[in-house]
């Protein structure tokens, strides 16, 4: 997938949350934003970023932390808690 400018003329950059696609111009957004876009609630999820290709490492961000947007960046979210039966 290669880069296409939006109307303002900026590039739009392909990521992904949960192995669903993204595209934005906007390179530094707050996890829980990212999270809304994803239809999550932040109260109730955490965002991290996946890098590594052997071997998969993740950085969790704090809901008001601002995480950088690069090309192909993968991102995953997990339940902060559930309850147990």
């Amino acid at each position: 997938m290669s880069t296409q400018p939006n109307a303002g003329g900026r590039r739009l950059i392909p990521f992904t949350i949960n192995g669903v696609s993204y595209e934005t111009d906007d390179l530094s957004q707050e996890a829980s934003d990212l999270l809304k876009l994803a239809g999550l609630d932040p109260a109730g999820f955490d965002l991290g970023e996946v890098s590594g290709k052997e071997h998969l490492e993740t950085k969790w961000y704090h809901d008001n932390e601002k995480v950088e947007i690069h090309k192909d960046a993968r991102f995953v979210s997990r339940r902060q808690s559930a309850p147990v039966a």
